[in-house]
């Protein structure tokens, strides 16, 4: 963004505000019917409009002079934005954040209306037949814990018309409780950590299925995969994400491959032996039309190679080790109980648990060219949600702090890696900012250490959902779900 966009500070910031929420409030009709009738989903630098209120359409706006050096306003995104309403787009994704900011960097200064130029950087996009697949495709989660309600949420909200990726069913052992189906839903209804469901939920027993926001969602019981027909549920050539972490060779996840309906598997934990570990936005691209089964990894690994990557890209990584701080998680007792782990028995609620992780090693599956090259140690502490990963790099070029967070902030925001890293320059922030983060980590820049070759870098993430927007952008692209997007070389936003 360049100065001279810059508004004049209000005499009147009440007046302003007011100004800007009226404009923001009618962007929501119109935001919901692109959606809706054109598949066209808008954005404010990756962050969604669809299903916004006025206060987060706001936020958004606010929320990119944190990445780049100006501000972004509602008067500049509102006629961009009913630009866009009028031109007969195909199904897309599109970003009228950096549209806006696009017009008033160079077409202003060519003299060109707004609809002009939106006509102009859209015409690509106008009259397109494209389909982000050629029929809808089923998924069925198999187990219904952490992952799994989030996952279930992320797939809900991302229905809209049904013509790509469509929850079909969760399949989960059967409860104790005569009322399970209804405290199955009360639980994707309710959370504690993440908060209350976006829509609506309701149970039909009859049927064993619930429905969220229009979605039936089959509950199906079973104790193993091989004994489900999915077909007997209208399901077929489904994608089955396995939340629970049973299986994690080839030999358990084929079991679900010998189920009736179904075509492909995802695992969101590590896969051992040949399984691809794929992170999204780094080796997404090794998938292939013949690949059944892949592993999403684990939310660590997740959350620290996109930052390697990128630091070994520019800078070369000659040794590292990386020190995770976890949030406490399901694995570990409430308090002080029998656990086959060392140390991992101790009450998860009252102790920092010094234990082990495996994703430094893991990086090596995504990023081979770092084998050998790291260490990783793991401390669980007494918080629900959100984790950080130190990384203490040992750099072949030496660098400053400040070039380093200008290249991570340039990263985040122009590289394609923009959806897994996130940026941060608050001197404030805690981990509870990140809960319901979408990216993969979000870089602290007021956090980074460099002297010369040695460089210490802060990464938060939501080791939740976080993790579960990035096993859905591993689900669609093992459906084969692919959307046109502005800006064209963009990745697919969630």
């Amino acid at each position: 963004m360049t100065d001279d966009r810059k508004r004049p500070r209000p005499d009147d910031y009440f007046s302003d505000w007011k100004e800007r929420e009226a404009l923001a409030e009618a962007m929501i009709p119109v935001v919901g019917k692109l959606s809706r009738e054109g598949n066209v989903k808008c954005y404010i630098y990756g962050r969604s409009l669809v299903n916004q209120s006025v206060l987060d359409i706001m936020k958004s706006h606010r929320w990119v002079r944190q990445m780049e050096a100006n501000e972004l306003s509602e008067f500049e995104t509102a006629p961009i934005l009913n630009a866009v309403s009028q031109l007969e787009l195909g199904p897309c994704h599109l970003d009228i954040g950096r549209l806006a900011v696009s017009y008033f960097d160079k077409g202003a200064g060519e003299g060109l209306s707004v609809e002009e130029y939106v006509s102009q950087e859209l015409e690509y996009l106008v009259g397109s037949t494209h389909k982000p697949v050629d029929e809808p495709v089923d998924v069925v989660l198999y187990g219904f814990g952490r992952i799994g309600r989030l996952m279930a949420r992320i797939l809900i909200a991302k229905t809209d018309g049904g013509d790509s990726l469509r929850l079909r069913a969760v399949v989960v052992r059967r409860g104790k409780a005569e009322d399970d189906l209804l405290k199955r839903a009360s639980l994707l209804r309710r959370d504690s950590v993440h908060g209350v469901f976006q829509g609506t939920i309701r149970v039909d027993e009859e049927r064993q299925s619930f429905v969220a926001n229009g979605n039936e969602i089959k509950v199906i019981y079973a104790d193993s995969p091989e004994e489900i027909d999915y077909t007997d549920y209208g399901i077929k050539r489904c994608i089955v994400v396995d939340n629970t972490g049973v299986w994690r060779d080839e030999a358990g996840l084929s079991r679900h491959l010998k189920a009736k309906g179904v075509a492909k598997v995802i695992l969101t934990a590590p896969g051992k032996g040949d399984i691809k570990n794929i992170v999204a936005g780094i080796n997404d691209g090794e998938i292939t039309a013949d690949d059944t089964i892949v592993s999403a990894a684990s939310c660590t690994t997740n959350a620290i190679v996109p930052v390697l990557k990128a630091a070994d890209d520019e800078y070369g990584i000659s040794a590292g080790h990386v020190e995770t701080v976890h949030a406490y998680t399901n694995d570990q007792n409430l308090i002080d109980n029998y656990h086959k782990a060392e140390r991992r028995g101790r009450s998860a609620a009252l102790n920092m648990v010094l234990t082990e992780t495996g994703a430094a090693k893991a990086v090596a599956k995504v990023l081979p060219q770092l084998e050998g090259k790291l260490t990783g140690n793991a401390i669980r502490v007494p918080t629900p949600n959100v984790s950080m990963a130190i990384l203490n790099l040992s750099l072949s070029r030496a660098t400053s702090a400040d070039e380093l967070n200008e290249f991570m902030r340039e990263t985040a925001l122009h590289s394609s890696m923009k959806k897994q890293i996130d940026y941060s320059n608050s001197p404030e922030v805690v981990s509870s900012d990140f809960v319901g983060s979408r990216a993969a980590c979000v870089f602290d820049a007021q956090a980074t250490i460099v002297n010369g070759h040695q460089a210490v870098l802060y990464l938060w993430y939501d080791n939740e959902y976080g993790y579960s927007c990035q096993v859905y952008r591993v689900l669609e692209q093992m459906g084969g779900i692919r959307y046109q997007t502005y800006p064209a070389n963009g990745p697919y936003p969630l």
